[in-house]
């Protein structure tokens, strides 16, 4: 590390926005005035929350108080869907500073535009992000995460030039030269998917590298669900610290939480920006701090593109504020309503596979799942590599071992075949776990 490189560490309070530093009654008379300004801005310029709406019987002059949000109705992907590409916009194209899309590849896109004001909100929430993680002005950032419409590349790079770091704009895939030019330029700091730092970790050891002697300190990672158990792979694997950034597309892009260095607890959310709930999936209703269920968000500055209690299928719980007292967090998500699958009538997800795999030293953390129906029944398959430094043996008995935690942890009998070190597919950027071969 060179002298002048500064110093991974938690910011100071002086350091933090203002906005970090309220007190919680502080922070929801803030958020009362801006939700105010959100309903009527989207009532009033969003035909489809207009109708919403007056079909709900709820009017923005009926939101007085924080409480009155749950009156709100909730806004799908699917009327994200049918508004495409534009019906979802609260400004005139003139004023539309840019577009970004999903990839759609369940669908029709989802289309998001932003405002100049909405890109410098957004870019500061990130810087405000990558510092909560450590990184400093003057550091030298790797950004893989993916340029173009999706909100991971652009969005990442912005917040690392507002936070007054230097840029590396790799994008995703190449990996080989990722890890090249993670050797040249000796960048502080890498941001991209949990699952694509893996086969960057790989792709060193590959060429000789050792994984854990690069100039990498931290890791901001998201764009994908990953547990616990990743993050201490990844950070003994790599030597680093790794953080979980939270966002996505409909709500801004990352940056709308991340967790801070000196908890690693779950991602604070930026409450001044962004109102969370947690609902009951099935009925809708919202349920208090502490339990799990569905996240849901309704955004309180963007002009652009409003979002009216938005529902994510995260599913997570609420906790008290820690390293940002004011601010709430949300438990690091490890699934999503749309993740799960279900087996003979049990429910799983695919990180809880990833918990039981990462707990097993003589398997790679590389692993599929995949779905078939030979007769009547669906039956699941987990394809993992085994380890290349075990025996046949010892392999054999780590395949049996995660056979058997699969039934007893989670309660469903699953097959498990074991599959030639670098046979099974390597993220390039958000990484595939779950093959449905049924017909």
């Amino acid at each position: 590390m060179s002298p002048s490189t500064p110093v991974l560490r938690a910011p100071l309070p002086h350091e933090l926005d203002p906005a970090e530093r309220l007190s919680r009654d502080e922070l929801e008379a803030l958020q009362l005035d801006r939700v105010r300004w959100t309903v009527r801005h989207a009532y009033a310029n969003v035909p489809l929350y207009t109708a919403k709406f007056d079909a709900a019987g709820v009017h923005p002059d009926d939101i007085r108080s924080l409480e009155d949000v749950a009156r709100l109705p909730f806004t799908t992907k699917e009327d994200l869907r049918q508004t495409y590409p534009f019906g979802m916009f609260a400004v005139p194209m003139s004023e539309v500073a840019r577009i970004h899309a999903s990839s759609g590849t369940t669908g029709r896109p989802t289309v998001v535009g932003y405002t100049k004001h909405d890109l410098d909100t957004w870019g500061a929430l990130v810087a405000r992000s990558l510092r909560a993680s450590g990184i400093r002005a003057g550091m030298k950032v790797h950004n893989a995460y993916g340029y173009g419409l999706f909100t991971g590349g652009l969005g990442a790079h912005a917040g690392i030039e507002a936070l007054g770091a230097t840029v590396i704009p790799v994008s995703g895939g190449q990996t080989a030269r990722q890890v090249q030019l993670i050797r040249d330029f000796e960048p502080d700091a890498i941001l991209c998917t949990p699952s694509y730092l893996l086969t960057i970790a790989d792709a060193m050891e590959a060429a000789g590298v050792d994984p854990r002697s690069t100039s990498l300190r931290v890791a901001v990672l998201g764009a994908e669900p990953w547990t616990n158990e990743m993050r201490r792979e990844l950070e003994h694997r790599l030597n680093i610290d790794a953080l979980d950034i939270y966002g996505l597309s409909e709500v801004m892009g990352p940056g709308v939480g991340n967790e801070c260095l000196e908890t690693k607890d779950g991602p604070h959310i930026w409450e001044d920006h962004f109102l969370p709930e947690i609902i009951d999936g099935e009925t809708g209703q919202r349920m208090p701090d502490g339990q799990r269920g569905e996240l849901v968000f309704t955004s309180l500055t963007k002009e652009a593109f409003p979002v009216i209690r938005y529902r994510t299928r995260d599913l997570t719980r609420l906790l008290p504020g820690t390293a940002r007292p004011g601010m709430r967090r949300i438990e690091k998500i490890t699934g999503r309503n749309d993740d799960l699958i279900i087996v003979r009538g049990i429910n799983l997800f695919p990180t809880q596979i990833e918990e039981l795999v990462l707990g097993i030293d003589d398997l790679t953390p590389h692993f599929v799942l995949e779905l078939t129906r030979p007769v009547h029944l669906d039956e699941l398959t987990v394809r993992v590599e085994r380890h290349p430094a075990r025996s046949s043996s010892e392999s054999e008995s780590a395949r049996m071992l995660l056979t058997r935690l699969v039934k007893e942890q989670i309660g469903c009998t699953v097959t498990v075949r074991l599959d030639e070190p670098g046979t099974l597919p390597r993220s390039e950027g958000k990484l595939k776990r779950v093959y449905d071969l049924r017909d």
